[in-house]
């Protein structure tokens, strides 16, 4: 087998979702003009064909130099009249979770046109906001679908079909581990809550992609000794508990400079699996790895490879996904109620590490 054969990873392994011809002539309108819609958006919709009809940002200056670099055709002034213009179908959302309910909010006032919103992670800064949105988006009939782009990373994808197809077995353990020094955004730089809501909830989030809900979460954290703003946490590790017996770990070190990185592993009664996570060497830029081994081939390592990389190119995928859902009426892949399972298991993770115990996150689940 050749590094570039994913055949390992089963038949229905896809690493770069295709859309048709209906999901890339949907008018997008992105609201927000920072890093993320710069780097990772708008190059990935790009690259997967997406029709970016309008753009808005509370800079109207950063939204107009990303119209220039990426031809999109309207720039509006304020997001509020991004909302009005009825000829956006669906809304990419990029805004912090502080700001985005109300703006969500608004939306749902444009029903008549507005069909599907892409919400960023976190949702909200709680569960209980999270779940008034989701509602009154129900409501609404708009589609709502949340930005967990790790979901759509190649290596968490590859591991998910080995996971569906029995290849590992029984899971016993599962970890996620990174390192990097996380210079926070302007807008998180006011929060107590930082690496659990911030970053963590792309981890937990995976886990309950992979392995489903779990009964309980033990979690710890310290703040960032560097940072003097008060705050909880710059530092989480976290225990999830399964009824099934599968322990998930999960590091999450906000503090490090050197040797950085996100690697995963992920052992069952038939095999091992293994890999990282192509980011933290941004902008020079990574593909992320697997490596597998079963014990029907034992002693001998798979390690399929692909050019495609997390940043920017899983953002195709979770946009994707939602102009699927609204040309087609089905649900999204990522729909707004799993996402508040996610909220909730945040949640139940400070509450642990406020009162140092084992938390269940259907406390907070709607």
């Amino acid at each position: 087998m050749t590094d570039t054969d994913l055949s390992i990873l089963g038949d229905d392994y896809v690493h770069v979702p295709q859309f048709g011809a209906a999901e890339r002539s949907t008018a997008i309108g992105v609201i927000g003009a920072g890093w993320i819609v710069r780097e990772c958006h708008l190059p990935s919709y790009r690259k997967a064909g997406f029709e970016i009809r309008a753009i808005a940002s509370r800079s109207p200056e950063a939204a107009a130099q990303l119209a220039a670099d990426f031809s999109i055709p309207i720039v509006h002034q304020d997001w509020r009249a991004l909302l009005a213009d009825p000829s956006v179908t669906v809304l990419d959302l990029a805004f912090p979770p502080d700001v985005q309910p109300d703006v969500i909010r608004a939306a749902v006032a444009q029903s008549d046109h507005i069909r599907g919103i892409l919400a960023q992670k976190p949702l909200a800064m709680d569960s209980a906001d999270a779940a008034e949105i989701v509602a009154l988006c129900r409501d609404a009939g708009i589609v709502l679908s949340v930005n967990q782009n790790m979901r759509f990373d190649q290596s968490i994808r590859a591991l998910k079909s080995l996971l569906t197809g029995g290849r590992l077995g029984t899971i016993y353990s599962a970890q996620i581990t990174m390192h990097a020094r996380v210079v926070w955004m302007p807008y998180a730089q006011r929060y107590q809550r930082r690496a659990l809501l911030i970053m963590s909830v792309h981890h937990l989030d995976c886990f309950r992609f992979l392995f489903g809900d779990p009964a309980r979460i033990l979690a710890t954290v310290r703040p960032d000794p560097l940072v003097a703003a008060d705050h909880i946490d710059g530092y989480a590790a976290y225990l999830l508990e399964y009824d099934n017996g599968l322990r998930a770990v999960g590091i999450d070190n906000c503090l490090t400079e050197l040797d950085q990185g996100i690697e995963w592993r992920v052992e069952g009664s038939d095999g091992i699996a293994k890999g990282t996570v192509g980011w933290m060497n941004y902008p020079a830029g990574s593909p992320s790895t697997i490596d597998v081994m079963t014990k029907a081939e034992a002693g001998r390592w798979f390690s399929p490879r692909w050019p495609e990389r997390w940043f920017p190119d899983a953002f195709a995928g979770t946009m994707g996904q939602l102009l699927v859902a609204v040309t087609t009426g089905t649900d999204p892949e990522i729909t707004a109620e799993d996402n508040l399972r996610t909220m909730a298991l945040v949640d139940a993770a400070y509450e642990s590490a406020r009162t140092g115990l084992a938390v269940s996150p259907a406390t907070y689940a709607p």
